[in-house]
């Protein structure tokens, strides 16, 4: 499964008093199987139209991405994007994938910190894989994202599709992906983490987390 490269950007997104937000993920941010507009992504784009302060977002979400296919692309995007804040939303296809974790958290790490000398801050989105892959597997790949975000303090929404991949009518057929219905929720779920820093960026007093 591979989807276009989804962009979304403000026609203000050039301008130096714009600030800068990257979308780095898979399908669950690259609105997979409904229409682009509906996506959380563009969802957020259109609430961040209503602040005061000026906002573009990029969308650089894939179908299919992995960690390893995130790490190679994200040097790249950073220069071109220059973002103030990264959305980080990969590994699912790591672990349904049943891919090695410690390169799936190698991958994160080196992320993180191509992000860091950037001067981006991040929110790490994390996400959980169905149980059928065995307890331990589930575990240790769920306490990737729980680690990284405290070991370096970062923002972190703990699982994106909370209140959502369980409940009837939100997944798409495949019941892996999140339909229409289910597009606001997850971004009032990213939301919550992601308010304080858009403040902080705005108000020019967010103080960068020692790694």
């Amino acid at each position: 499964m591979v989807l276009a490269l989804l962009w979304s950007v403000s026609s203000a997104g050039n301008s130096p008093d714009v600030h800068r937000i990257l979308v780095l993920g898979d399908s669950l941010s690259a609105a997979h199987g409904i229409d682009g507009d509906a996506g959380w992504v563009s969802l957020l784009e259109a609430r961040l139209a209503e602040r005061d302060a000026r906002w573009s977002v990029r969308n650089a979400s894939v179908g299919g991405e992995t960690t390893a296919g995130g790490r190679s692309r994200l040097p790249a995007l950073l220069e071109e994007v220059r973002p103030d804040l990264l959305i980080l939303e990969l590994g699912g296809n790591d672990g349904l994938r049943g891919l090695s974790l410690r390169a799936m958290r190698e991958n994160l790490e080196t992320m993180l910190d191509a992000a860091d000398a950037a001067g981006a801050e991040v929110l790490l989105a994390g996400i959980e894989i169905p149980p059928n892959y065995g307890p331990v597997y589930t575990e240790r790949f769920r306490a990737i994202f729980a680690d990284l975000a405290a070991d370096r303090e970062l923002a972190f929404v703990p699982f994106l599709l909370d209140g959502i991949a369980l409940e009837p009518g939100m997944m798409l057929d495949d019941g892996i992906h999140p339909g229409v219905e289910a597009q606001p929720r997850i971004l009032d779920n990213v939301w919550t983490q992601l308010e304080p820093m858009l403040e902080r960026l705005e108000q020019g007093t967010f103080e960068p987390a020692a790694h």
